[in-house]
């Protein structure tokens, strides 16, 4: 059975049962059908199927097509134009007879989102009781202080010193100044 039928098979079951509470995704480098919990942005499922692909893909064999981006087509129709979702979008499902899959892009080189699009590679995404290296939460990692940094502070502190000095200076000789240009006058 090729996948087509199958994915048709898998509508067919859903038309019968109340829609289900997460959204599924078709992966077509694997076949595989992949869920995620409503209100999951486009990119951080992209980046977790491709994740996946790599993971299931020892570097022995040879490398799946990475997944560009996520579209839902309309199955049966195909002069219907498909919904693209961008890094930003949320997924959703529209419905039979629609379908969530990800679109491969031969063209391109370097498979995955486009530079500047999508989850970012170094964010890491945390998941309780998982302890595998893909989960890690991600470490804020802070820089010593440096010599220059800590003598721009006390330089800046120094000014605003010698500013309020010279303003209590003014002030206390204020009432003096006033009585001098009034006796002249």
């Amino acid at each position: 059975m090729d996948n087509q039928q199958q994915q048709q098979e898998a509508l067919k079951a859903d038309n019968d049962s109340p829609p289900p509470s997460f959204i599924q995704v078709v992966c077509k480098s694997s076949g595989k059908i992949r869920r995620f919990a409503p209100g999951t942005d486009a990119a951080f499922a992209l980046n977790l199927i491709n994740k996946r692909l790599l993971l299931h893909n020892p570097p022995t064999n040879s490398t799946p097509p990475l997944a560009s981006h996520i579209e839902a087509v309309k199955l049966g129709f195909d002069s219907e134009e498909p919904v693209s979702f961008g890094p930003t979008a949320t997924l959703f499902n529209y419905g039979p007879p629609w379908i969530l899959q990800t679109v491969v892009d031969t063209q391109s080189h370097t498979p995955g989102p486009a530079k500047g699009e999508g989850a970012p590679k170094s964010t890491k995404h945390s998941q309780p009781g998982k302890g595998s290296e893909g989960y890690r939460s991600a470490k804020k990692t802070s820089q010593p202080l440096g010599i220059w940094y800590i003598s721009k502070i006390l330089l800046a502190l120094l000014m605003i010193f010698a500013i309020g000095a010279t303003f209590t200076l003014v002030l206390e000789n204020l009432p003096a100044l006033l009585l001098y240009i009034n006796s002249n006058m």
